[in-house]
């Protein structure tokens, strides 16, 4: 009997295991969706006003290092 239980056990762990990392996959879809439309809205802002390319482009920079620290945090918590 108790070798059935620790089979079930184990069949529990590598189940949690396997849907922590379907979970993290799903975690890092909103981070990317939100990288590729923030480059893409940037890159339209530059071509409309060249002239403001500099500050569009800082302020771009600024929005992917907080949605990659999305995904980074995910990456962790995929750990724990």
């Amino acid at each position: 009997m108790s070798l059935a239980v620790q089979a079930i056990g184990a069949l529990q762990g590598d189940m949690a295991a396997g849907l922590a990392k379907v979970g993290y996959g799903l975690a890092t879809l909103g981070p990317g969706i939100g990288i590729g439309m923030l480059v893409g809205q940037s890159v339209q802002a530059m071509a409309r006003q060249p002239e403001m390319a500099g500050q569009v482009r800082t302020t771009m920079f600024l929005g992917l290092a907080f949605a990659e620290a999305l995904a980074l945090i995910a990456f962790v918590l995929f750990f724990l």
